[in-house]
């Protein structure tokens, strides 16, 4: 079945025929009644002999051409599913008249020039254009612009995690707390107007300083709340955008092996000559619900040691550039996976762990950059079978943490690519321990996407809800709350005498002014509300009567 969708709005033309209409009617009920006549000739010129179908009720009916008599010859279609939806209780608030049509290009195209060939001087009908019935539902109050945001973000969804969090923005719970917040804003500006208005002729049981300082506590305290959305903003950026990892390691490691296992394909280049890899391969995968951008890079090292002692290492321009250009594909992702290798030994050992300086030297690059360390110690088939969970794995780890501090124990994982290539051996359940290092992957994933906030207040309670639903801060939305931030640290400065170092913008209780220069400080909170309305579409803090309102009770 094809769905057709016909609706009318209000229109260029209301005015030319609202004159008509009986004044006593209030302006919604005249645009409802105004295009239920118009949905009306569309129907009756398409069905010419059945009745409308009760509202959100589906009928059968059978399609005629309008501008002939109905007869065999000229039903468009006989068994056509139409619903008709009254407003205001639609998805834009208005009139909806569906047409669901049997399948195929022919009948659907047959259909559309009928209903074009029903045009009237007084009710033309017309393609809508792109997004114009997701504008339609917001100007009639039926969606806000953190719910059209969503709407984006689950038509492109992808994975869970994107779609749970689509899903969490689709409800009115942030646009109402961001009405909230600038209700709050509205009546500690209106506390100030009473201030400035009263102050000479009225009683106040505070001082104007204490008033002053109370205002300040108020605005604080929700500069809080603003802090940590602004945070989780950018956690919910990993989901709807995909979390970037790197893997960085030295050439020969294993990382393009390892990329290929992840994604369960030949997506690079595997050869035991070293520096195959010499531009960034990015590939996207799902794993676990969780969208991931994978970097494989060319190999680090350094230009004039060689492990094995057979001489002396060049690198070339080209292999310099990819070194450059690996390096800095690190420190713009997420999540950096140090692969490490276990290789032949000398000197009798068995095995020797191959770690080149260049590649601790950019992982310490990562960490001042608050980068998240994963280490893949590779090649671990290379241990005899008896020490794959003895002495000297745990050495190994033991000499990982002596490296890179930054890796914790639960993010250190010994691997085997081969291994896992080759399939599932009759006494591994793992191969390679590949499924291991998914799941530790994926609980980082978890750990740095967990929103802030959520610590609990004074008696260990908080609402997951509320911070989860913080996730799904768009990068606008997360714009403006940083712009009230910024008029808020303004009010603060305004009414206050010194600032706190440690803190920029903030000043203890005790250095209220006794002169505060309160229209100003009444303006950066109005300008703090604009902010936030500017995020829902909806609302301006300039409201004369919100304002008046809280003056007249003060």
């Amino acid at each position: 079945m094809e769905r057709l969708l016909i609706q009318h709005g209000q229109g260029d033309h209301l005015a030319d025929t609202s004159p008509h209409l009986q004044a006593f009617d209030s302006p919604w009920r005249l645009i409802q009644r105004y295009m239920h006549s118009l949905l009306l000739p569309i129907y009756r010129a398409l069905c010419p002999s059945a009745p409308l179908p009760r509202a959100r009720v589906a009928a059968v009916r059978t399609l005629y051409d309008p501008t002939q008599g109905p007869s065999a010859n000229t039903v468009l279609d006989a068994g056509a599913l139409v619903l008709y939806f009254p407003g205001p209780k639609t998805v834009t608030g208005e009139d909806v008249l569906e047409l669901h049509l049997h399948g195929g290009p022919a009948i659907v195209k047959s259909v559309l020039g009928a209903i074009a060939r029903t045009n009237r001087p007084e009710s033309l009908v017309r393609y809508a254009e792109p997004g114009e019935f997701t504008r339609r539902a917001f100007m009639n109050n039926r969606l806000d612009l953190p719910q059209i945001e969503a709407l984006g973000d689950t038509l492109t969804a992808d994975t869970e995690q994107q779609r749970r969090l689509a899903v969490r923005g689709a409800s009115d719970s942030l646009s109402k707390r961001y009405e909230l917040w600038r209700q709050q804003l509205l009546y500690a500006r209106g506390e100030l107007e009473a201030l400035i208005d009263f102050s000479e002729d009225q009683y106040f049981d505070e001082s104007p300083e204490e008033f002053v300082r109370s205002v300040a506590g108020q605005v604080r305290a929700l500069q809080t709340q603003l802090r940590l959305h602004i945070e989780n903003a950018s956690k919910g950026e990993l989901l709807r955008n995909g979390i970037k990892i790197a893997l960085l390691g030295a050439p020969n490691a294993g990382k393009s092996s390892l990329l290929n296992r992840i994604v369960g394909k030949e997506a690079a280049i595997v050869s035991t000559e070293e520096g195959t890899t010499r531009d960034i391969v990015d590939v996207g995968v799902d794993l676990g619900g969780w969208y991931c951008k994978l970097g494989d890079m060319a190999g680090i090292r350094s230009e004039n040691s060689d492990p094995t002692g057979q001489g002396t290492v060049v690198i070339g321009a080209v292999e310099k550039e990819g070194i450059r250009r690996a390096r800095a594909r690190a420190l713009e992702s997420d999540v950096v996976v140090l692969v490490v290798s276990l290789e032949e030994g000398t000197n009798g050992s068995p095995y020797r762990l191959s770690v080149d300086p260049e590649v601790i030297d950019a992982a310490n690059d990562c960490v001042q950059a608050g980068k998240c360390i994963v280490v893949a110690i590779n090649k671990c088939d290379r241990l005899p079978a008896a020490d794959r969970s003895g002495q000297s794995l745990h050495e190994l780890r033991t000499k990982i943490r002596t490296l890179f501090p930054a890796a914790p124990e639960k993010r250190i994982f010994d691997i085997s690519c081969r291994e896992a290539s080759e399939g599932t051996l009759p006494e591994q359940s793992d191969p390679g321990n590949m499924q291991g290092f998914l799941q530790g992957l994926i609980s980082t994933f978890e750990e740095i996407a967990s929103p802030a906030g959520m610590d609990g207040d004074e008696n260990g309670q908080y609402d997951i809800s509320y911070w989860e639903d913080s996730l799904g801060v768009t990068h606008r939305q997360s714009s403006n709350l940083q712009r009230c931030m910024q008029h808020l640290d303004d009010f603060l400065n305004q009414t206050t005498q010194t600032q706190t170092p440690q803190t920029p913008g903030y000043a203890h209780d005790q250095n209220i002014e006794t002169e505060v220069d309160v229209v100003m400080a009444a303006e950066h909170l109005r300008f703090a509300a604009d902010t936030l309305a500017k995020i829902t579409g909806k609302g301006e803090s300039g409201d004369v009567e919100d304002v008046l309102g809280v003056v007249f009770e003060k």
